[in-house]
């Protein structure tokens, strides 16, 4: 997109961002959504080095556009962290902490930084330090999220950002939520539950079929994920990130009865299914914008799409406001 800062800094067609997935392995989708011109993602959570750079040598086998790595502060891996320099990607994107040392290295590098804030003072403590992409992620969204809407926190952060593009997510999962976006100020969108309804993400086919089944009631805050999930190893500005996720049965236990889930039993078991590309059935991580998600589609088509869609949701808002 001519013109657009987030693009040229990335060096991408399209002003849209694949969410990571974190344990679930989406090297297929991250291909495919370089292939069509937009930023792919890849996460590191709860995977081995070995296992990283294996998927990083099959992203770059399938495609030589630029895409991110992400890394979170729940937990941090050093390790992983070190090899993810040592690897250079176009950028790092990061959640869950703002890390200034970390960003200062990344630039030592050439990397371009791509930090996710869910309030004003991290927004602002991520520019201070010198991210180069602050990415604004309502309460909406899946996986681990704030608590502020998006409709909210994105012109608020716009305010703040200066000359940092910033990137809107949470609750966006069609061409009328891009063009929203835009009307905020944003440079760019980040999609992660219309991308999991996606022929290529490598969950199992039952979370894609709640997805496209559920409404936005069926999509909760789960309290009490300290007692299954990985600990925060970085500082949190404000209150700290809490996943969100379609209903279960555990999130129920956790909800009413939070001491009755054994963490020594029930961690370890959570781990296995999300490192096999499960989970459906204990944590299936998924925004509000199963609302809006009707259909399980090819990664390029449904890019095609959002962007037809974005452009005539923009022109038609033109002409009723003219």
């Amino acid at each position: 997109m001519a013109g657009n800062r987030l693009c040229d800094l990335l060096g991408i067609e399209v002003p849209i961002v694949l969410a990571p997935f974190g344990p679930w392995e989406e090297v297929r989708l991250a291909a495919e959504v370089c292939r069509a011109g937009a930023l792919g993602s890849l996460g590191t959570a709860t995977r081995s080095v070995e296992e990283l750079r294996a998927q990083w040598r099959q992203l770059r086998a399938q495609t030589d556009r630029p895409f991110a790595i992400n890394h979170t502060g729940r937990p941090l891996n050093d390790e992983a962290f070190e090899a993810t320099l040592e690897e250079r990607p176009a950028a790092i994107s990061f959640h869950m902490g703002v890390p200034a040392t970390l960003i200062a290295r990344a630039h030592e590098y050439g990397i371009t930084w791509i930090q996710t804030v869910g309030d004003v003072a991290a927004a602002e403590a991520a520019r201070d330090a010198g991210a180069d992409v602050l990415v604004a992620q309502g309460g909406e969204a899946g996986g681990n999220a704030g608590w502020i809407s998006t409709l909210v926190l994105v012109p608020a952060v716009v305010d703040i950002a200066g000359g940092v593009p910033v990137v809107a997510a949470g609750g966006i999962a069609d061409g009328r939520g891009i063009a929203a976006a835009f009307a905020l100020g944003a440079q760019g969108v980040s999609l992660g539950t219309r991308f999991l309804a996606t022929d290529e993400m490598s969950i199992d086919q039952r979370w894609k079929d709640r997805i496209v089944s559920a409404d936005a009631t069926e999509v909760v805050k789960v309290p009490h994920s300290e007692r299954v999930m990985p600990p925060f190893t970085i500082p949190q500005l404000g209150a700290p990130y809490a996943p969100r996720s379609l209903r279960t049965e555990l999130t129920d236990r956790l909800e009413s009865a939070p001491e009755e889930v054994d963490p020594d039993v029930v961690g370890p078991e959570l781990l296995r299914a999300l490192r096999s590309g499960g989970g459906q059935d204990m944590l299936p991580f998924t925004g509000q914008s199963v609302e809006l998600v009707h259909d399980v589609l090819p990664t390029q088509d449904l890019i095609a799409r959002l962007i037809r869609e974005a452009e005539e949701a923009a022109a038609q808002r033109a002409v009723q406001l003219s």
